[in-house]
């Protein structure tokens, strides 16, 4: 998402929808989520910049975990009813959590560099989820 890049043939996508899916589940395990299978049907990828997985934990519970050009991340599957929803509802939660961490860490220039790339990447997360013609299936 931060600048043109060059076209992928097929087994490029399919080679970095794998490495997405590798990132999100090794996120997911580091929070303590182990994940049983994934909804390949109801998950997403726009190649090279995100991919939404709607995946199933070993306990039964559903998330959408999130990767790509972007912060990995993960929320409930309560929180959004489809991987556009869950990109939008990610993208706002960005936008504030970038404000929170300007206010509490003025002055800590690291901080203040990923509070810049988390406002960043949510606007353009964000301008993505408004584009219709990218989440029309068929």
């Amino acid at each position: 998402m931060t600048q043109q890049p060059q076209p992928m043939n097929e087994e490029q996508v399919s080679d970095w929808v794998k490495t997405q899916l590798q990132k999100c589940s090794k996120f997911l395990a580091e929070k303590g989520i182990i994940v049983q299978s994934v909804k390949m049907e109801e998950s997403r990828y726009l190649a090279p910049w995100v991919t939404a997985w709607k995946v199933q934990s070993t306990e039964g519970k559903y998330y959408w975990a999130v990767a790509g050009d972007l912060p990995t991340d993960v929320l409930p599957l309560s929180a959004a009813k489809d991987a556009r929803a869950a990109l939008r509802h990610l993208a706002l939660g960005w936008q504030m959590k970038s404000e929170n961490i300007r206010q509490v860490s003025a002055g800590d220039k690291t901080q203040e560099e990923f509070a810049d790339l988390l406002d960043n990447k949510a606007q353009l997360l964000y301008q993505m989820t408004e584009q219709d013609n990218v989440w029309r299936q068929g």
